[in-house]
């Protein structure tokens, strides 16, 4: 993404892909925890992300703005109404060109972070915090920074988890931002965030970057696992578009290493 004035505000859409709960297994799809956040100027979200986000889903789909439809991506990948469109082959092909297409052109950058619990639980016995609100501040500490070398500030959205959950996690942002880390200042997180409150949104209100964080978090959290066990990319779909995202869309040191600041792997 490219470097903007000041007065350019960020928006962080946050989406989350595993289990949150304190239990931990062998079990892949019980054992990690992923959260994904997306940068991008509100300005690009207004004049190109959402009006482009429209027109894709109007061509694949027949969307109507009084009914618009939703992106989620479990519910693509399984053809399930209103995409049943996608179970004939060709179509589904097209779409999926036209969507790749689009990820690789719109601009935004992204910051994934996993949390291994089996690991963490081996390490330290007990939590010391909620497996989601770890992974949240750790994710946090990126963003600020992130504003900070680009001379930004921002605020951040995330998905709604339900009522008590989302005051929970509006408590752990707001604590982070009056405390700050034991890595990143207070006057950072302060300095740098618009707002000491956490917007929480239902990705149902058809808001574009939260679609967006949707459709790249599962295969961000795939290719960062893969990738930390020198392992190669999935050949599936979610693979291309970890490669568009290795290629352009990952927050990355100025050396062109992504680990540590577009991806971060935990403990």
């Amino acid at each position: 993404m490219t470097a903007s004035p000041m007065e350019s505000k960020r928006r962080y859409y946050i989406d989350e892909v595993g289990n949150p709960d304190l239990g931990a297994s062998e079990d892949p799809n019980h054992r990690y925890l992923s959260l994904t956040g997306v940068i991008v100027s509100l300005d690009y979200v207004r004049v190109t992300l959402s009006p482009e986000l429209e027109a894709l889903k109007a061509r694949h789909f027949g969307c109507h703005p009084d009914e618009p439809v939703t992106l989620h991506r479990k519910e693509l990948v399984n053809k399930r109404p209103p995409f049943e469109a996608l179970r004939e082959q060709q179509r589904e092909r097209a779409f999926n060109e036209d969507l790749l297409d689009r990820l690789s052109t719109w601009d935004y950058t992204v910051q994934t972070v996993i949390l291994d619990k089996l690991e963490y639980r081996a390490r330290y016995r007990t939590w010391q915090a909620d497996p989601y609100h770890y992974c949240l501040r750790v994710l946090l500490e990126r963003y600020v920074r992130w504003l900070e070398r680009n001379n930004c500030v921002g605020d951040v959205m995330a998905e709604s988890r339900g009522g008590k959950e989302d005051l929970r996690l509006k408590g752990s942002f707001g604590r982070v931002h009056e405390q700050g880390t034991e890595y990143v200042d207070r006057s950072v997180f302060q300095e740098r965030l618009t707002s000491s409150e956490l917007k929480v949104k239902k990705k149902d209100n058809n808001i574009a970057g939260l679609q967006l964080a949707d459709l790249v978090a599962h295969p961000s959290f795939r290719a960062s696992l893969a990738r930390s066990q020198r392992s190669r990319l999935p050949d599936t779909f979610g693979g291309r578009i970890a490669q568009i995202l290795e290629a352009a869309k990952y927050d990355r040191r100025p050396d062109g290493r992504i680990d540590g600041w577009g991806r971060k792997i935990l403990p």
